[in-house]
């Protein structure tokens, strides 16, 4: 038989490797040893790298990513991508079948009931059976084109068994639970911050404009529901589902058809039972009207569509023995009691610490060592305490003492309010959170310096204070553990990086009491340097806007006591940068002035960008809607917030209205 060519051998083996690739991530079941398909896949890129001209966008090695993006590019959708209308009771789900119903007399309906998959939404458009395109849900209207970050899902082809001119097909990428469980080990080995669940885990892998990176963390997909189409016939969702399950395409994985409104609530409890041996992470059902005709006869509002419900399951709860509380000092010196809890397993996580927020509360809720208590978890990684279940008490339990004395420096503490303090300004928990919080991405944004390096830093006495940092050498960072060469300049390079952030941030870095990021900017506005606010009266500051009496006077406290001199003498002398930055606004500022916003939802960038662009023209930023909230920015799965807008009559923008409204461009 004559020897393959290389075309020939390229067809072969991309087929191969798509089919291994199938087994293993779709149908869970490998067919070979990962040294085996280590090969194959190695033997395909030095064939292509030989033969460049082989190389197609649909290739198994075009998953690992390439250069940088410059930023997303925003892109309408063919179709809107809408939201679903939520409901939490048996009574609602009846009440919306029992609509549909009196909409349609006379048509038999069936439902189809999906799992909810707590992820992130996306549209991924293929042409002809190749991908060409995938893009978020943005506002509905438009989404940020993440098609190169979506190549490198490994659960989703990149070529399809379908010949339609056009099949786009929505559905969510999240990140598989095992997998999210060791990234946040990983990343508190590190010295990083674990992201709070694996949708965030996802939402801000998607996020990154370097699709090398999304290469390296194991998203999957799950599609579900139809975007466009041409050249494809169905009539129902269970065809659809089979149509995109022939095409070799990722869908959940598992589905209910129900005609009755009882089989809909048995299967809403089946899936309630099941749902914890799914990969990925679900939070409800979503109820969908099968039949696709009366579905167009149904419409939508400019929302949702009016023939599919998502049924949420209530936050999870659990019941564990108290053993013992924990008392952690903050960088403000405020102790917080930490209740230690027996393991116990809770929404897919091993919860063995909870806080206890502050000694009133623990008085309030009659919380005691020793008790059996309720905690409670909506998908962040430190639970509530909800309460301790009285009637199982035996008499044996111990009421929770404060300390007397510091846990970190034994110095004698004081009560401030409903507060216990650490008057030590040495205390090495503070040194250790203040240095924390002058480094955060908030505030200084130094990359690389987590918690866990925080902690040796300050444990080899080679940080006492955030000027410290400015005289880290090579050798002492290489020094520590977990920390290569490689790591110690990366450290480094963000250390000098920091020289040059803006003056606000360096103003809230220094955790100055009472002053948050928003009045930390206005300072930063109002004065221009450092010198200039050092040397103001509480008088002067209390002119400045969203500066009152309280805070002007911790301000003036703040800098007149020697410590704190000291400590700014030493970060000018590392040449800290001490001005503000000017941002100069082109056109629309004036439509911002005085004007109150709230973000909420997952925007296509750092809500810190978002306060900048507000702040820059003249407006403010809010943490809550009330009646003086002039706008709400919704992002992607905005919560109460959305809804206390509209209840409110907020005027209510997407991202898309809010650059429209602001025209807002740093200065450059």
């Amino acid at each position: 038989m004559p020897p393959k060519s290389p075309a020939q051998r390229h067809h072969a083996l991309a087929a191969e490797i798509r089919r291994l690739d199938r087994a293993y991530y779709l149908e869970a079941q490998p067919l070979v040893s990962d040294q085996e398909y280590d090969r194959l896949y190695r033997e395909l890129l030095d064939l292509e790298q030989a033969h460049p001209e082989l190389l197609t966008p649909d290739s198994p090695t075009q998953r690992v990513g390439g250069a940088p993006l410059p930023h997303f590019t925003s892109v309408a959708h063919a179709l809107p991508m809408q939201s679903l209308d939520n409901t939490y009771s048996a009574a609602e789900l009846e009440a919306f079948v029992d609509r549909i119903q009196k909409v349609l007399p006379g048509e038999k309906l069936g439902f189809v009931l999906e799992p909810k998959i707590d992820g992130v939404a996306v549209s991924v458009r293929y042409e002809h059976g190749r991908f060409v395109q995938g893009l978020t849900r943005g506002d509905g209207q438009r989404g940020d084109d993440i098609s190169e970050n979506l190549r490198t899902i490994r659960n989703l082809p990149l070529a399809i068994a379908s010949a339609a001119p056009v099949l786009e097909v929505r559905g969510e990428v999240y990140y598989p639970q095992v997998a999210f469980d060791k990234l946040n080990r990983q990343r508190e080995a590190a010295g990083e911050a674990p992201f709070a669940n694996p949708r965030n885990a996802a939402a801000g892998t998607l996020k990154q404009l370097d699709s090398r990176l999304v290469a390296k963390r194991p998203l999957s997909i799950v599609l579900y529901g139809p975007g466009e189409l041409r050249g494809i016939a169905c009539a129902t969702q269970r065809e659809w589902l089979e149509l995109i399950a022939r095409a070799g395409l990722p869908g959940p994985e598992r589905t209910w058809f129900c005609e009755t409104k009882a089989g809909l609530l048995a299967a809403i409890e089946v899936l309630d039972r099941t749902r914890k041996e799914f990969s990925y992470a679900t939070d409800g059902a979503v109820v969908k009207l099968d039949e696709w005709r009366l579905r167009n006869a149904l419409g939508a509002t400019s929302k949702a569509p009016r023939w599919a419900i998502a049924y949420k399951y209530s936050a999870e709860k659990a019941i564990t023995p108290l053993e013992k509380v924990s008392f952690q000092v903050g960088r403000t010196g405020v102790v917080t009691p930490v209740a230690e809890l027996k393991p116990v397993l809770l929404a897919g996580t091993t919860v063995s610490r909870a806080t206890l927020h502050n000694f009133d509360e623990i008085r309030r809720k009659d919380i005691r060592i020793g008790d059996r208590v309720t905690i409670e978890k909506a998908g962040e990684i430190i639970p509530a305490v909800l309460g301790a279940v009285v009637e199982t008490r035996t008499g044996a339990e111990q009421t929770i003492v404060p300390p007397t004395a510091c846990p970190a420096c034994a110095t004698a503490l004081v009560w401030d309010g409903i507060f216990l303090r650490c008057p030590n300004p040495s205390c090495p928990a503070q040194t250790q959170r203040k240095i924390q919080h002058f480094a955060q991405r908030g505030a200084m944004d130094i990359d690389g310096l987590g918690e866990s390096l925080v902690e040796q830093l300050v444990v080899a006495n080679l940080a006492k204070d955030p000027a410290d940092l400015y005289q880290l050498t090579l050798e002492q960072l290489s020094s520590l553990e977990r920390m290569a060469e490689k790591s110690a300049r990366n450290v480094l390079d963000g250390i000098e990086a920091s020289k040059q952030a803006d003056l606000w941030r360096l103003l809230f870095g220094l955790g100055i009491l009472h002053v948050g990021a928003g009045a930390a900017r206005a300072l930063a506005s109002h004065f221009g340097s450092l010198e200039k606010l050092e040397s103001a009266s509480v008088e002067e500051l209390v002119g400045v806007r969203d500066i009152g009496e309280v805070v002007a006077g911790s301000i003036v406290a703040w800098f007149g006591r020697e410590e704190n001199r000291e400590l700014l003498r030493r970060l000018r002398a590392a040449g800290i940068n001490t001005t503000a930055q000017q941002t100069t606004v082109r056109t629309g500022g004036a439509q911002l002035a005085g004007k109150t916003f709230v973000l909420t939802g997952t925007l296509s960038e750092p809500r810190e960008n978002f306060k900048e662009r507000i702040i820059a023209a003249g407006g403010k930023v809010s943490s809550s809607v009330s009646k003086k909230t002039d706008y709400l920015v919704a992002g992607e799965n905005a919560g109460s917030k959305l809804e206390d807008a509209q209840k409110l009559g907020v005027k209510i923008l997407s991202e898309t209205e809010f650059v429209e409204l602001a025209k807002v461009e740093s200065g450059s």
